[in-house]
């Protein structure tokens, strides 16, 4: 007997993906020899709530015998699983998602599959912000991207930090900080920077800015907040914010800030361990106001702490305290910087967040403004997300937006180092097309690189390095610099034509260089850009800027064939078709007569024709092409 199930068709599903609450679906299984089955059935687990379907045979085609169950949808957002069980010729088999769990065809069990299918059932009044959906957005590490000061000048009052010089190395080690990694060394990055350069950033295409943490911190990446209320006095202050998000504003571009909600400094007016604020914090007495912000296993010494790092005390987000400073009350975290001019929050590990305290914060921010966005960090799939033993409920409509797309970047980035082929790429993004509500995977954080990931351009340059040392010295060159710049330029090609928001992460556009987190965060090279993969980027960004289709267009495969991948965006007034080949040069047959495409022009004006819809089309190593039906 031969059993299949394909989620990712609509022979076999219908409709296609997540699905609002209360609604409808038909689910089909197909069988083969499997003579007359003693019955059929489709199992359900949703809401807490298990049942049992009868399947009943609808049609026969070429020998192959599909049988179906309809049913009713929860009226309330969760996530449905599904799994099939026949019973044929004595023996019962079972029939769930494939091993990776990815949908699309499953496979056959001799028992209860533990991985099963999945409809993401959502809220129908979800929807996720129009303009954000729409942008560009580029990420700033403040640090290191423009100091905007005369002659240079570091701002603020410190004496305890390491002033560096424009372009050097960040330190790594830690006897560059005196014999304690401290990640105190600084460059002069600020809000003023970020401010003059707003004209470049609009001359690009940009649309919105997410900002790592801006918050009073001791280090430089401020994770490890010490004041949510307070602009830190490196970058400026609350009137330099409001000025740059207010002239931002006035030029399209729209600010993100990032909300690091889960831990706090240990140096800081919340914990105050070293004693360095006037703040009576929870480590010196148990009468602080931010005493139960905390849990301590033998006070004051031994606390919760964020992967065991004690400079990262982690919080208690059920204390009711905590849920007023950061969410509730008028002048809450959330809301004061909504109010100062910010536009959203990208949510730091908010896997690490309960449900109760994401949902309180997006009730906030909504309130605040209806329009503001709510992005999540999480490396994996968000729509079937366990952490902590809790499945996660970013998308039924009253948690996230949407997310950063780990899954995405990291199958591009193995798609263009061939360590995986088209076919399995298509399977890593039409999973994530499935099981995401439209409102979300539209809204997706799609990025190369991050301030927690090695460079593209480094990536690209497909070498590995275990020593700290030797990656602080790496630098492409020669034959593997320029293979890295043509695979660098397919990828931003794929990134601005797929679905969700493009990010630009500062300096990818100039052609930085530098593997993880402190590499990653290098200075932007002002007056030493990479000319040609800029250009490259202006193209991309003008590209999505200048076809709404490629904004909010349907998304199909075309092509998928070894290294060799093709994809459609169109709506009633647009199509366009995008390819990209990572193997060695070839020729492909690309049919998309069902589209009604019957002729091409590329980029650079060159059109071709097709009575019957196939097209030949030749692809060198490392090629993208951008075809517009005519």
């Amino acid at each position: 007997m031969i059993a299949e199930h394909n989620s990712q068709s609509k022979i076999y599903r219908e409709p296609f993906g997540a699905q609002p609450a209360g609604g409808k679906a038909v689910l089909r299984l197909s069988l083969v020899d499997a003579g007359i089955p003693e019955y059929i059935r489709l199992h359900t687990d949703a809401c807490d709530e298990t049942q049992v379907f009868d399947m009943h045979y609808v049609f026969e085609a070429a020998g192959v015998y599909f049988y179906e169950a309809g049913l009713t949808l929860p009226q309330k957002p969760c996530l449905l699983r599904y799994w099939f069980e026949v019973r044929t010729g004595g023996e019962t088999v079972f029939y769930g998602n494939n091993e990776e769990n990815l949908g699309g065809i499953g496979r056959t069990y001799d028992e209860i599959p533990y991985n099963k299918f999945q409809i993401t059932v959502y809220d129908g009044a979800y929807k996720t912000p129009k303009w954000w959906r729409e942008s560009i957005c580029y990420q700033i590490f403040p640090d290191r991207f423009f100091n905007g000061t005369k002659d240079g000048k570091f701002l603020g009052t410190r004496q305890d930090i390491i002033k560096r010089n424009w372009g050097e190395a960040p330190y790594y080690k830690a006897d560059q900080f005196g014999g304690k990694y401290l990640a105190n060394d600084f460059f002069g990055g600020n809000l003023l920077g970020i401010e003059k350069k707003l004209p470049y950033l609009k001359s690009l295409g940009i649309s919105s800015i997410y900002l790592n943490p801006i918050f009073s911190a001791f280090s430089n990446h401020r994770y490890d907040t010490a004041d949510y209320k307070k602009i830190d006095e490196m970058l400026g202050n609350e009137k330099d914010f409001s000025r740059l998000c207010k002239k931002a504003e006035d030029m399209g571009i729209r600010i993100i800030l990032d909300g690091v909600f889960n831990h706090t400094g240990s140096d800081s007016i919340y914990f105050n361990k070293n004693g360095n604020y006037s703040e009576l914090g929870a480590y010196q007495s148990k009468e602080s106001p931010y005493y139960k912000w905390f849990n301590f296993m033998e006070y004051p010494e031994v606390y919760e702490s964020w992967w065991g790092i004690d400079t990262l005390p982690q919080v208690n987000e059920a204390s009711c305290e905590y849920q007023d400073y950061i969410i509730k009350d008028k002048d809450s975290v959330v809301r004061r910087w909504l109010k100062k001019g910010a536009c959203g929050w990208r949510i730091d590990v908010v896997d690490e967040l309960p449900g109760f305290f994401v949902k309180l914060l997006r009730k906030a921010v909504k309130e605040e403004n209806p329009d503001a966005v709510i992005i999540g960090e999480v490396w994996e799939d968000a729509s079937n997300k366990v952490s902590y033993n809790e499945l996660r409920e970013y998308f039924y409509g009253d948690e996230l937006d949407s997310v950063m797309n780990y899954p995405l970047k990291n199958a591009m980035v193995d798609f263009a180092l061939c360590r995986m082929d088209a076919k399995e790429f298509d399977r890593r993004i039409m999973s994530l097309k499935e099981n995401y509500p439209r409102p979300s995977f539209y809204a997706a954080l799609n990025f190369l690189s991050t301030h927690d990931t090695a460079r593209i351009l480094t990536v690209m340059g497909g070498k590995e390095y275990q020593s700290k040392d030797e990656q602080a010295l790496a630098k492409l060159c020669g034959e593997d610099y320029r293979r890295a710049e043509e695979r660098l330029k397919c990828l931003v090609t794929m990134q601005f034509t797929l679905p969700g928001v493009p990010t630009v992460f500062y300096g990818d556009e100039a052609g930085c260089e530098g593997f993880a987190d402190p590499f990653c965060r290098g200075c932007y090279p002002w007056g030493n850009e990479n000319h040609s993969i800029l250009e490259h980027y202006k193209y991309a960004i003008a590209l999505r800027n200048e076809n709404d289709v490629l904004k909010n267009g349907e998304f199909e495969t075309v092509y998928k064939y070894e290294n060799c991948y093709g994809f459609i965006r169109f709506d009633k007034r647009s199509k366009i078709i995008v390819l990209v080949n990572f193997g060695e040069d070839t020729e492909i047959r690309l049919d998309v007569a069902r589209y009604g495409v019957f002729s091409l022009r590329q980029a650079n004006g060159e059109e071709c024709h097709s009575a019957d819809g196939i097209f030949c089309i030749k692809m060198p190593k490392n090629c993208a092409k951008v075809l517009f039906s005519q």
